[in-house]
């Protein structure tokens, strides 16, 4: 009895060790898609869910409770009513803030080009050898992206590892005639956005993600002032951003997720630094001037 019990408990050790990576939320919405059968939609969605959280993306132990938020939402634009699809995926994380009830957004962004094939009923394969499927791949390189953003969250350079990964399953989906993939489709795709996060020019971005996090909302629940403080000392360096680059995803991202809670942020803050803060976010982020200068309330 006593190695039986010895041999469950082993057992269940390294499910906790082997436990996934994510906790992502897959919705598949068809609102153009005329027709009455959307079967396919649903199989599709358990599919793409089942591929994000039962894979081990990562090299950690991960704790059920410690596993990353996310949600995957595809909106199918064109289907052939068959096995050919086209669609918009948005893609978002968030990650909690130390001592409070608040989950702060972490990594946004809306991929537009997005065409696959699937089959219903087929089992989503992936390996960092080869490309198999546009399917797998846009899934596995936004699945790294999570990680590799939310590591930059909580230490330094954090990420390194998976922005590395994302970047090998790039290199593999050169060969697909995809969009998305090559640097010429557009200036903001899933190659731009894995070139600006291996690039040295954005290294002060990432420097940055973990300062915010880590020395600022991390702080808020113990020392507010001081929590704010930091941030706000670290926030120039977000003017220093190269924004005309070709290719300049990564600070596009960065205040898609991020705009709104700085303002919210800033909104304690003394008049003095309200007024400094509006003037940096308004410079580092001028399609978004109007919404900082609510700051001047």
């Amino acid at each position: 009895m006593k190695k039986l019990c010895l041999l469950l408990l082993v057992c269940l050790i390294g499910l906790t060790a082997a436990a996934q990576d994510l906790n992502a939320r897959v919705e598949v919405l068809s609102p153009k898609i005329a027709t009455t059968n959307k079967r396919i939609f649903v199989t599709l969605q358990n599919a793409m869910r089942d591929f994000l959280n039962g894979r081990k993306w990562s090299a950690d132990a991960i704790q059920p409770q410690e596993k990353i938020d996310c949600n995957f939402i595809l909106t199918i634009t064109a289907w052939d009513n068959s096995t050919t699809f086209s669609g918009e995926l948005q893609v978002q994380s968030t990650r909690p803030v130390y001592n409070a009830s608040y989950n702060s957004p972490v990594f946004s962004v809306n991929d537009r080009d997005f065409d696959f094939t699937y089959t219903e009923g087929q089992t989503i394969d992936f390996n960092n050898q080869n490309f198999q499927s546009n399917l797998a791949s846009v899934m596995a390189f936004y699945a790294y992206m999570i990680l590799a953003f939310d590591y930059d969250s909580f230490s330094k350079f954090g990420g390194t590892p998976y922005y590395a990964n994302a970047q090998t399953v790039v290199i593999n989906a050169q060969s697909s005639s995809y969009k998305g993939w090559k640097a010429f489709d557009n200036n903001t795709n899933r190659y731009w956005l894995s070139e600006n996060t291996i690039n040295r020019t954005y290294i002060p971005l990432r420097e940055f993600l973990y300062i915010y996090h880590r020395q600022g909302l991390d702080l808020m629940a113990d020392n507010a002032v001081k929590a704010r403080a930091n941030i706000a000392a670290a926030l120039p360096v977000l003017t220093q951003l190269d924004r005309v680059r070709v290719g300049a995803t990564l600070p596009t991202l960065f205040f898609l997720a991020k705009r709104s809670e700085l303002v919210s942020l800033f909104a304690q803050a003394s008049p003095q630094q309200r007024t400094q803060a509006m003037n940096i976010l308004s410079q580092a982020d001028p399609a978004n001037g109007n919404l900082y200068k609510a700051l001047q309330q």
